[in-house]
This record gives C-alpha cells, sequence and structure tokens, in this order.
C-alpha cells in the first residue's frame, strides 16, 4: 500500500442539464455536443422532440418509447459505445426515474405483486437495477450528457419597472445524489439559454453569474478534459503474477437486512407461517448461522425467495 501524487487524468465528460420544461436543454445539450465536436448521438424520450433541432448540428437519433427500465438505457449506452459515438445525449434520463416503466412506477408494481405493498423489500430488488444504469454511464468511453426534468414553480417578478411572471426549476427529477456522480451539473435559466453550475468540478464556471450556453462552452469543458495526463496502457509485468485469491463476498448492508426483515413480516403475514420457520428456511437454504451472516448477494436472492413463498398476484412486466 503506497501513496502517490495526485494527478488529475484525461476523462470523458459526464454533465448533467437540468431545468423546467421548455428551458432549453435538448438546444443546450446540442450546442455544447456541437462544440465538443465527435460524432454524436441521441436518445430521445421526449416523443421525437430532438429531431427539431437538426440544423443546429449533425447528430443520429434513437427515438426511445416506454417503459423506461434501467435495462433499456443501459442497451442504448453500449450500442452508443460499440457505434463509435464519441458524443452520447440522453434526453431525458428522468423518464429512467418518475418516467412510465420507470423506477418509481416499477417500485409500486413489485411491491403489490411480490412483497404485500412493501416497498422496503422492492427497493433491495429494484435499486441494484437502477444503480447498474449510473454505472453504465459512469463506465462509457465516450462523453455523456443527461438532461433532467426539474420540477417548476411560477413566481412574480418586477424587470424594467415591469412585472411578470417566470418559471423556476426546482429540484431534478432523479434519484437524490445523482448529481454526485457527474463533472458538471449546469441548472438553465428558463429564458435565453443561460446557465448557472448547481455543481462544477472543471472550475470553468466560477461566480453566479449567468452564462450563455454555446458551442464554446463545449470547447472549454473539452479542453479542461484533455488537459489532464494521458492515460497509458501499464505495462505488461516481467513475470506471470501469482493468481489472485478470491475475495470474500460482500456482506449484506444494514438497509439490505432491513428489507429482508421487513419480507419476513409480509411474507408471515401473507401466508400464516411464523417468522421462526421462515428465518429457518433462509438459514438452510444459505446454510447460514443467522439471517445477519447473508451476503449481499444471497440477502437479495432471500428477497425473492421470500416473494416467491406468498400467494402470487396477476403478473407484472418488469
Amino acid at each position: 500500500m503506497q501513496f502517490k501524487k495526485a494527478e488529475r487524468k484525461r476523462s470523458f465528460l459526464r454533465l448533467g442539464l437540468t431545468g423546467p420544461s421548455g428551458s432549453g436543454k435538448t438546444f443546450g445539450a446540442l450546442l455544447i455536443a456541437k462544440g465538443i465536436g465527435g460524432k454524436i448521438a441521441v436518445v430521445d424520450t421526449e416523443s421525437g422532440s430532438a429531431s427539431l433541432y437538426s440544423h443546429i448540428t449533425d447528430y443520429d437519433v434513437l427515438e426511445l418509447a416506454p417503459p423506461y427500465r434501467p435495462e433499456r438505457f443501459i442497451e442504448c449506452i453500449e450500442a452508443a459505445e460499440k457505434a463509435g459515438y464519441t458524443t452520447l445525449i440522453i434526453d431525458s434520463l428522468s423518464h429512467e426515474w418518475s418516467g412510465k416503466g420507470g423506477v418509481l412506477e416499477m417500485v409500486d408494481d413489485v411491491a403489490k405483486a411480490h412483497t404485500r405493498g412493501n416497498t422496503w423489500a422492492a427497493w433491495g430488488i429494484l435499486t441494484p437495477r437502477h444503480r447498474a444504469m449510473i454505472e453504465a454511464i459512469l463506465r462509457a468511453k465516450m462523453h455523456v450528457i443527461c438532461t433532467l426534468r426539474s420540477k417548476t414553480e411560477s413566481t412574480q417578478v418586477e424587470e424594467g419597472g415591469r412585472k411578470k411572471v417566470v418559471k423556476l426549476g426546482l429540484k431534478s427529477e432523479q434519484r437524490d445524489g445523482f448529481e454526485y456522480e457527474l463533472t458538471t451539473v449546469l441548472d438553465i435559466v428558463h429564458d435565453g439559454h443561460f446557465a448557472v453550475a448547481s455543481k462544477d468540478r472543471s472550475g470553468i464556471f466560477t461566480g453566479n453569474d449567468p452564462e450563455r450556453i454555446t458551442p464554446a462552452t463545449g470547447s472549454k469543458l473539452l479542453e479542461w478534459l484533455n488537459s489532464g495526463k494521458e492515460m497509458l496502457p501499464q505495462p505488461e509485468p516481467e513475470e506471470a503474477p501469482e493468481p489472485a485469491q478470491p475475495s470474500a463476498p460482500a456482506p449484506a448492508s444494514a438497509d439490505q437486512l432491513r428489507a429482508v426483515g421487513d419480507a419476513l413480516k409480509a411474507t408471515a403475514t401473507s401466508t400464516g407461517k411464523s417468522t421462526t420457520e421462515l428465518v429457518d428456511g433462509i438459514k438452510a437454504k444459505f446454510a447460514v448461522a443467522a439471517s445477519r451472516d447473508l451476503t449481499a448477494a444471497q440477502a437479495d436472492e432471500a428477497i425473492r425467495w421470500l416473494a416467491d413463498q406468498s400467494p402470487k398476484a396477476a403478473p407484472v412486466d418488469l
């Protein structure tokens, strides 16, 4: 184990553009992609609206219809990378969370069909699927720009001695904490395609003054991304290393164990079996002394096993 001097490496852009409906998120994303250059792809969940801006630059579109399951976005990301695109715009990623067939809707459906309304147990199944979609964005060997709808409210402001009503973007429609995964998040003001950075690792967007989004915005981001040290391939070892010993499976987290406990109670209620009987079944199935000894993978499987013990409801397309 050894510390070494920190050096910023060249990297791919992970950009979020948030704003209320009509604020120009798609327009801004295409301007930034134009400034970055290269081959551009757009995943359009907005009923073909991305194609309205074909005059801005050349790009290809994939129109994605419901259901907006996480796995469908993963397929789009992998397809774009395989096809050699250098920038992918996901317009918008909010659909994966709050759209038809998205994660929030899936939680309700899974809870009703498999866990007797127990949403804690349902989250234990769906959180890994949502996290896999985020990991696909972070692993992609291309720039990724995500537009995110924000909930809006209207307020009256005075401008030039006159009062007018403006829309304000509030919290973006994605899981809390998603913005921490990104390089930069720009919150778009409704009028004039101006933006303020709510998060910025590049240091380009300093101060609180709104900045107009133009192709130059993309050029500046690309210059910063390329200014890091080049990621050189690691040299081959002279001798083959000793085979790595398999690492121990990750233990179940506290949240997973709580989800197992909730699923136990729900299954006991729906089947009439005692929790002791169900716990004994889990211990026998996974060869553990107690349910707290489950691994992360075993905890997820235990929740599914408990759901299978309950009377089956009408099937739900996941």
